[in-house]
C-alpha cells in the first residue's frame, strides 16, 4: 500500500492556505475553511493510501472545493488564491479518478 504523497501534499497546502489567509488578512472564514477542507482531504488521502479504490472522500471534497473556488474566481476575477486552488483541486479530482479507475481489483 503506497502512501499517496500528492494527496497529502494537497491537503497540507489547502490547510496552509487557510492559515496564511488568516495571518495575512485576519480572515477567520479562510482559516476555518482551510482547516476544515485540509482535514477532510487529509482523511481522504489516508483512505486512498490504505486502499486506492476507497476514494469517495477525496473525490467529493476536491470536487466541492474546485466548484466553490471556481465560482469565487468567476465572481472576483482574482487568480490568487481562488483560481489556483480551483485548478489544483480539479487536477487532483482528475488524478484521483484516473488512479481509482486503473487500480487493480481486490480479489477476496
Amino acid at each position: 500500500m503506497p502512501i499517496d504523497y500528492a494527496a497529502f501534499a494537497y491537503a497540507v497546502s489547502v490547510a496552509g492556505g487557510g492559515i496564511l489567509g488568516y495571518v495575512k488578512s485576519k480572515s477567520i472564514p479562510s482559516l476555518a475553511a482551510g482547516l476544515l477542507f485540509g482535514t477532510i482531504l487529509g482523511y481522504g488521502a489516508y483512505q486512498t493510501s490504505q486502499d486506492p479504490r476507497n476514494c469517495a472522500v477525496l473525490l467529493g471534497s476536491s470536487a466541492t472545493l474546485s466548484g466553490m473556488m471556481s465560482y469565487r474566481y468567476y465572481t472576483t476575477g482574482k487568480i490568487m488564491p481562488a483560481g489556483v486552488i480551483a485548478i489544483i483541486s480539479a487536477v487532483m479530482f482528475i488524478r484521483t479518478a484516473v488512479k481509482t479507475l486503473t487500480a487493480p481489483q481486490k480479489i477476496e
